[in-house]
C-alpha cells in the first residue's frame, strides 16, 4: 500500500460567519495525480493554503510528508512546490534568470543548480529561449516556467491551482502531457485543482468534488461516472421533429435529451434499449447516419452532485 502524502482528518476552517471548509477528511496516496474539484467558492483554495500552513484550522488537522501543518509548516513548504494563482515568474528577468534566482533561494549548490536548470528547461522544449526576457513569452511558455520554477527543487509534493486554465488548446495538452511525464519521472504527487473535466478526467487517478465546503464524493474518474447510473445514446442524423423530442423526453427511461443541429445526446438510466429510442425518431420521420453509447463523463458527474446539493 502506498504511503499517503496528504493526510486530512476533520478539517474546517471558518472566516467570521463564514465556514470556508466543512470537516474535511482526505487520503493522497503518493506518486498519483489527485484531482480536487469545486467551483468557485467551494474551498479549494482556501484548502491548499492549510496544507502549506498559510492559515491556521479551526478544527482539525493535516499532514503533509509526514509534517503536520500546524507546527511543521517551514519543512512542509521545503519539501512541496506550489503553483498557485500567481505564477511567480519576475516577467522583467529572462527565463534562465527566474530559475536561477529561485535556485539560490532554495541554497541549491551552483553546479547542482546548473544542471538542474538546463535539465528542466530542455524537457519543457524552453532551453533554447533561456535568455529570452520572460514578459515576452506567451501565456502558454510561462505556465511551463512557472511549473519548471515548481520543479526546481525536486520537491515531493506538488501542488497546482488551474494549471491550464486560459491556455489554448494546444498549450493546455503540452501541459497535461508534461504533467503525466513528471510523475513517472520524478516520482512526485500532484494535488490538482480545476475546472476542467478534460484535465481531470484524462489526468488523475483520483478525484475529489467538494462545494460550499463539504466533501460530496470521492473516487476514480471511471468509479465515479459508473456510479452516476446512467449512460448516454448519441444520434447523428437529420430530420429531428419536436414531436419526436417531446416524445423522447416524456419516455420514462429517459433523463434529458439535448439537440445540436444533426446530434441528439440523450441520457438514460443504464438498461434502456438504444433501439426503442431509434424507433421513436425513425417513426416520426428521422433519418438516423450513426448511434453510439457512452457512460456519463465527469462534467456530467460533477454537474449532477453539485446540482443535488444546490437543490
Amino acid at each position: 500500500m502506498k504511503n499517503q502524502a496528504i493526510l486530512i482528518q476533520s478539517l474546517s476552517k471558518e472566516f467570521s460567519a463564514v465556514k470556508a471548509l466543512d470537516n474535511l477528511s482526505l487520503e493522497v496516496p503518493s506518486g498519483t495525480i489527485y484531482g480536487f474539484l469545486g467551483p468557485n467558492g467551494a474551498g479549494k483554495t482556501t484548502t491548499i493554503r492549510l496544507l502549506l500552513g498559510l492559515l491556521e484550522p479551526t478544527s482539525g488537522q493535516a499532514e503533509i510528508l509526514g509534517f503536520d501543518t500546524k507546527t511543521e509548516a517551514d519543512q512542509i513548504r521545503a519539501k512541496t512546490g506550489a503553483m498557485l494563482e500567481h505564477t511567480g515568474i519576475y516577467e522583467q528577468m529572462s527565463a534562465e534568470d527566474n530559475l536561477e534566482f529561485y535556485g539560490r533561494a532554495f541554497h541549491m549548490p551552483t553546479g547542482e543548480r546548473k544542471a538542474r536548470i538546463r535539465e528542466l528547461l530542455s524537457h519543457m522544449g524552453l532551453w533554447e529561449r533561456r535568455k529570452d526576457r520572460a514578459g515576452l513569452w506567451s501565456r502558454g511558455m510561462k505556465q511551463k516556467l512557472a511549473l519548471t520554477r515548481t520543479l526546481l527543487h525536486r520537491p515531493n509534493l506538488i501542488l497546482l491551482d488551474e494549471p491550464t486554465a486560459g491556455l489554448d488548446v494546444q498549450s493546455a495538452v503540452a501541459i497535461r502531457e508534461d504533467l503525466e511525464t513528471l510523475v513517472s519521472k520524478e516520482e512526485v504527487t500532484i494535488f490538482l485543482t480545476t475546472h476542467n473535466m478534460t484535465d481531470a478526467e484524462k489526468l488523475c487517478d483520483q478525484v475529489a468534488i467538494i462545494n460550499k465546503g463539504r466533501l460530496l464524493v470521492e473516487g476514480s474518474p471511471t468509479t465515479l461516472r459508473e456510479s452516476a447510473g446512467a449512460s448516454r445514446v448519441e444520434v447523428l442524423g437529420y430530420g429531428f421533429k419536436d414531436k419526436a423530442l417531446d416524445l423522447l423526453r416524456n419516455h420514462p427511461q429517459v433523463k434529458a435529451v439535448q439537440s445540436h443541429n444533426n446530434h441528439l445526446m440523450i441520457d438514460v438510466v443504464e438498461e434502456t434499449p438504444s433501439s426503442d429510442l431509434v424507433s421513436i425518431l425513425v417513426s416520426n420521420g428521422a433519418q438516423i447516419e450513426e448511434v453510439r453509447r457512452s457512460k456519463a463523463s465527469l462534467e456530467d458527474v460533477y454537474l449532477q452532485v453539485i446540482g443535488e446539493q444546490n437543490d
